[in-house]
């Protein structure tokens, strides 16, 4: 089941399909700068707080094609998960 998209996002519909869409690969292919990596970071976020069906972290592929975006990616899914867990300590 797709999430609804919230009413106050600032995501291009675009971009929460990319987010939201579940039990399917996904390809993010964008232009420099249109935001694939904050992107890929809140569909990770999302995929791993699912209430319902949580994804375990170990089964994610994510791929890029320098070592400084794998390196940016890593930093930006580091502070969301610490933002996640700022709001839910118990999940400890």
């Amino acid at each position: 089941m797709e999430m609804k998209k919230p009413a106050n996002s600032t995501w291009t519909d675009e971009q929460w399909e990319a987010i939201a869409t579940r039990g399917n690969n996904t390809l993010v292919a964008a232009a420099a700068g249109s935001g694939k990596t904050a992107v890929l970071v809140e569909r990770i976020i999302k995929m791993i707080t699912d209430e319902k069906d949580p994804i375990d972290v170990d089964r994610l592929l994510v791929v890029t094609f320098t070592k400084a975006a794998a390196s940016e990616m890593r930093q930006r899914i580091g502070e969301a998960i610490e933002k996640e867990l700022g709001k839910r300590p118990s999940s400890l």
